[in-house]
């Protein structure tokens, strides 16, 4: 068997600095721990023949998985989730590094991992409406797809800025180009940024918040009132955030 890389060369060529220290380009939970877990696993996984595209389809089913483990009732479910979601950013960490080691980037690879970004937060979502709605029908599954509806929507609407650009024949627009123009804008962005409220429209941050809630209506009981409000919490932050998100791009450079 081919021997393991070193780690350090491993890091140099798996984990470039510019992806890391970019904004949009890394989760927080990545540049915090997940990156130093993923090259470990990445180290191994480059000796076999498992291909990027494999990797990411695996994240895709983590991401999946995360929501269908909330429709299991009590704290089980919530940890599962947020466990799945756990494993969905590792995953999401491999196969970018894998295919950057083995030269094997692929416009297959980058939509599907896309695609389980999009199904992943959805999914949440809507398990958490279901776990809400303790029968799995009524008012609080609707408020989990809406919720999910409003999280694709915030996720769409980022990607189409690069789908604009790319019919413009623009190239993908950097970090300052986020910048809003406008300084009122830009001081109301500069204050959301401060409180990180927005991250919680995020699958990872909201199967952590899924599980704070799960703990609290385990100590509480048993019922589910803390997930409902949990998910009401989310649902309004995320609609808010939609209408927010969409006047931040269009008072930003990105589309020039």
């Amino acid at each position: 068997m081919v021997a393991a890389p070193v780690l350090q060369e491993l890091r140099e060529v798996c984990q470039p600095h510019a992806k890391l220290a970019s904004r949009n380009g890394e989760h927080w939970a990545g540049r915090l721990y997940m990156r130093r877990i993923s090259l470990r696993f990445t180290r191994q996984l480059v000796r076999t023949p498992v291909t990027p595209d494999q990797l990411t389809w695996t994240m895709v089913v983590c991401g999946v998985a995360s929501g269908a483990a909330l429709m299991i009732p009590g704290l089980t479910g919530a940890v599962l989730a947020a466990l799945m979601m756990q494993l969905f950013l590792l995953f999401d960490c491999v196969d970018g590094e894998v295919a950057r080691w083995k030269g094997q980037n692929s416009a297959t690879g980058i939509y599907v991992d896309r695609l389980g970004a999009y199904l992943a937060d959805a999914a949440l979502l809507a398990g958490a409406g279901y776990r809400a709605a303790e029968s799995g029908l009524g008012g609080w599954l609707s408020l989990g797809i809406a919720t999910a509806l409003g999280v694709v929507l915030l996720k769409a609407s980022t990607d189409l800025v690069d789908v604009a650009r790319a019919r413009r024949g623009l190239a993908v627009a950097d970090d300052e180009a986020t910048r809003p123009r406008s300084q009122g804008v830009a001081t109301v962005r500069r204050v959301a940024a401060a409180f990180r409220i927005h991250r919680v429209t995020n699958g990872i941050e909201a199967s952590l918040v899924l599980l704070a809630a799960a703990v609290a209506d385990t100590v509480l009981g048993g019922g589910v009132e803390v997930t409902r409000w949990a998910l009401a919490a989310l649902a309004v932050i995320t609609w808010l955030m939609v209408p927010a998100h969409l006047l931040s791009i269009l008072a930003s450079s990105r589309l020039r």
